[in-house]
């Protein structure tokens, strides 16, 4: 059994953000306009491989298809150079709150500075969904990258709500395909 820690945090308005500065050289952000779930299958599996991401990995094709295909979700993608660096999920939810219900960059462009940018982003999108959003939030846990929060603080985020909970986690984390685990 492994000790997780799960922070929930939000921002109560667009002034709270404390947004990054620093935008990447050759990044480019498009929203994925076209639901798909080979695409965002793709960017779970492969940001959250590391981080026992797993909720999702017995999904199918309609499932979700399902989430995506509803009006209250947004997928935004990254790019480096033209390779897929990273992406934000976010979903409309009533009471005027959206949340941002994924959020990652995939191993290889970890440590170059995304991070801060994308959280940045992802906020703005956010605030800007549909009229009358005075919320957004998101959970992390200790099983996220281990700068994760601290990149969620700088923004100007609070901490809401705390909780501690054991998993069973496999010898493993659930890579995108067999053999596919890096040297950490």
């Amino acid at each position: 059994m492994t000790r997780v820690r799960r922070t929930y945090l939000e921002l109560r308005s667009p002034e709270a953000l404390k947004p990054s500065t620093r935008v990447p050289a050759d990044l480019l952000l498009l929203k994925v306009n076209t639901p798909s779930p080979e695409f965002n299958r793709f960017f779970y599996t492969a940001v959250g491989a590391a981080w026992y991401w797993h909720d999702r990995l017995g999904w199918t094709w309609s499932q979700w298809m399902a989430w995506l295909g509803r009006p209250e979700v947004e997928t935004w993608a990254a790019y480096r150079g033209g390779t897929p660096a990273g992406y934000f999920e976010l979903e409309a939810q009533d009471g005027g709150s959206v949340e941002i219900v994924y959020f990652g960059i995939l191993p290889d462009f970890a440590g170059q500075g995304l991070g801060g940018y994308l959280v940045t982003q992802a906020v703005h999108r956010a605030f800007t969904m549909r009229p009358g959003v005075e919320r957004v939030w998101l959970h992390t846990a200790t099983l996220d990258h281990p700068a994760a929060l601290a990149n969620y603080l700088k923004r100007g985020f609070v901490i809401f709500k705390e909780e501690e909970f054991d998993v069973n986690l496999s010898d493993q984390s659930p890579d995108p395909w067999p053999g596919a685990e890096r040297p950490r």
